[in-house]
């Protein structure tokens, strides 16, 4: 498994990473019920559902999957799909044609190489069609409970921003300083956390800044 880290923490240090446990206290506290959004039983519905979140939001994944689940409920019945049948299930998922090419190769080589099951493997995770480090790090983190990373999407990527520890939009690079920043015990949940709390205040065009109980941490009150 290949962490990522910087190869040197003072490259990521400043006055704002600084207080990243100060924030991270924070909001365990406001969000002790965080958790994934996507609804799922076991790895391989979560690896689906989060292949097809891309570009797309959790509510329309959840409405998406249980038709889905439903009529091909695991990689083996997925593989031998009609590809118009799968386009047509996800298809409100957006990208459909690219997500059902992708989802249809993966349940291949799934069922063929890893005996119809996912792989708890962050080097074999990546090597599926249409996983990326995101994707592994979303399964290996809420299926099997492996620390592999900090989950980087939208809003861990804005919250990132605004709170002063990044001023990238690169997700690789971004994984990598809170990777430094954010103690292992935390990677999987530091994602659920900064959902949370980009959905509710830190929100993408009307930050609720005045309510934000991070204000005081946050760089934003100088600007």
């Amino acid at each position: 498994m290949t962490i990522l880290r910087p190869k040197s923490k003072t490259k990521v240090q400043n006055k704002f990473t600084e207080n990243f446990p100060i924030v991270l206290k924070a909001l365990k506290q406001h969000y002790p019920e965080a958790h994934c959004a996507l609804d799922y039983q076991n790895p391989f519905q979560l690896l689906i559902a989060t292949i097809l979140s891309a570009q797309c939001t959790d509510e329309r994944v959840n409405k998406v999957t249980p038709p889905l689940f439903k009529k091909y409920p695991d990689a083996k019945s997925m593989s031998v799909a009609d590809v118009l049948d799968l386009e047509k299930l996800i298809h409100s998922a957006g990208f459909y044609k690219n997500k059902a090419k992708n989802i249809k190769a993966c349940c291949e080589i799934l069922f063929e190489k890893h005996n119809n099951k996912v792989p708890a493997d962050l080097r074999a995770l990546v090597q599926l069609p249409g996983v990326g480090r995101k994707t592994a790090n979303v399964v290996l983190g809420n299926a099997f409970g492996i620390a592999s990373g900090v989950v980087v999407d939208t809003h861990v990527t804005r919250l990132s921003k605004r709170l002063g520890w990044v001023k990238i939009d690169d997700a690789v690079k971004i994984e990598q300083i809170l990777n430094t920043i954010c103690p292992e015990s935390d990677w999987i949940m530091l994602s659920h956390y900064l959902i949370s709390h980009g959905r509710v205040v830190c929100k993408a065009r009307s930050p609720q800044c005045e309510d934000c109980f991070l204000l005081n941490s946050c760089p934003q009150r100088f600007l």
